[in-house]
């Protein structure tokens, strides 16, 4: 068998058979198969798009081309959720902490950040102490006892996957459907878990700019989980502007906590609540989304989710204290106001310039090896179609320089007022 045989029938509108596939994940991780010949594959399946089971059969070559985790020890119906990622999406913490609260065992498996604000371990190691890397051994027997663990991956997971993504970044060909979905699926199939909630972003901010692009990914997530014997469904939520009103790692914990005390904003809530429900029905502790829904609400009303989320931290070694004192997270020097610069309805708070703001503050990567500020970020105190008068406080931004003229000039660029506006859709489909 030849790569270039394999690149001609893909670039020709052919379909790749197993064992062709099998030929390049084996090359693309022994390193027998040039860069150059991995990225002419790769722009051929940009253009030409594969089948449902080429889809299927590339994620699970790329699955086993590394380690599989085998939950086995772990007792009941795992269940885990995986975002396309957006500004101010810290859903994973509530929201796993929730559904542990039912009894659910919720193994995650999580990245770090890369532009924007940090990932959701960049997150969790604002609080002091905590650890996000695990042995396999510690991992698994965490989930055990306390139903709950966010960590980063253990082992090599989807070697393939890793060298494949580098090369789509820089061949442009990172928003191909097929080689999104089997990336994302690659890497949960071999997490373990038996069953997986998707949440696709949709809008400005998202990865996925229209609501067809983000449908079309959505199915094929769902399709190539329900080939591989996953229980997976899909929810598309709305990215147009950030999600909840804090950015910014410290900032995020604060606001994660206060989903768990009952206080936290309605649409981070909403989503949280919508997310845990079909993960709650996967896990066969409910039936129906609406009985699982008010399980989850009970968890935030008796406290039992803030104590998985308490008993997480101290797992894992941070301080459980931060739960109900956010100062001992690192906190920024200072707070400086954004105001309006007229009467109106907001109309743009466009997520991507918010995400590039705290960037820019330190709350984000530009390179991996950037080292983050956890303390920095931005709190919004309207969201879209709310009124504003001039002069009040749009967001207050947190930060540890004074002059921030470069941060502030991009804010005023990516925020409108007029004199009509919308509140936007925050959950657009459901894909079963």
């Amino acid at each position: 068998m030849r790569m270039v045989d394999i690149i001609d029938t893909k670039r020709n509108g052919g379909t790749l058979s197993d064992e062709q596939l099998q030929f390049f994940v084996d090359g693309v991780v022994n390193g027998t198969i040039p860069d150059y010949q991995i990225s002419a594959l790769l722009m051929a399946i940009y253009f030409q798009k594969m089948t449902k089971e080429e889809q299927t059969s590339l994620t699970m070559k790329m699955m086993e081309s590394g380690e599989r985790l085998d939950l086995s020890r772990i007792p009941g119906i795992k269940v885990d959720k995986h975002s396309t990622g957006g500004v101010g999406d810290k859903v994973s913490l509530p929201l796993a902490a929730m559904v542990a609260a039912t009894g659910i065992p919720v193994p995650m498996i999580s990245g770090r950040g890369l532009g924007h604000t940090g990932g959701t371990l960049d997150k969790l190691e604002a609080i002091p102490g905590f650890r996000v890397e695990l042995s396999e051994d510690e991992f698994i027997d965490q989930v055990a006892q306390e139903k709950l663990a966010i960590v980063g991956a253990t082992g090599e997971v989807a070697p393939a996957d890793k060298k494949i993504y580098g090369l789509r970044d820089v061949t442009d060909t990172v928003d191909s459907i097929p080689l999104i979905a089997s990336s994302i699926m690659s890497k949960k199939i071999a997490s373990g878990t038996d069953a997986l909630v998707i949440d696709v972003k949709t809008g400005a901010g998202a990865f996925m700019k229209t609501l067809d692009q983000s449908r079309a990914l959505a199915k094929a997530l769902v399709e190539i989980g329900k080939q591989a014997g996953l229980k997976c469904m899909a929810v598309i939520s709305d990215m147009n502007q950030p999600l909840g009103n804090k950015v910014g790692n410290s900032l995020e914990i604060e606001e994660s906590l206060d989903v768990l005390k009952g206080k936290g904003p309605a649409d981070l809530t909403e989503l949280v609540l919508t997310l845990g429900s079909y993960m709650v029905v996967m896990g066969e502790k409910a039936q129906t989304p609406a009985e699982a829904r008010k399980l989850l609400e009970q968890t935030i009303a008796d406290g039992s989710a803030l104590d998985r989320f308490k008993a997480m931290i101290k797992a894992q070694g941070g301080n459980p204290a931060v739960v109900d004192d956010y100062q001992l997270m690192p906190q920024a020097k200072y707070r400086i106001p954004f105001k309006a610069d007229r009467d109106g309805v907001l109309t743009k708070l466009s997520a991507d310039e918010v995400g590039t703001a705290s960037m820019l503050l330190g709350g984000g990567r530009q390179k991996a090896d950037d080292r983050l500020d956890y303390s920095v970020g931005i709190e919004l105190h309207h969201k879209l179609g709310d009124k504003v008068k001039a002069g009040e406080p749009l967001l207050t931004i947190y930060s540890n320089r004074k002059e921030i003229d470069d941060v502030e000039q991009l804010l005023r660029e990516s925020i409108v007022i007029s004199d009509h506006g919308e509140v936007p859709t925050l959950i657009h489909e459901i894909i079963e």
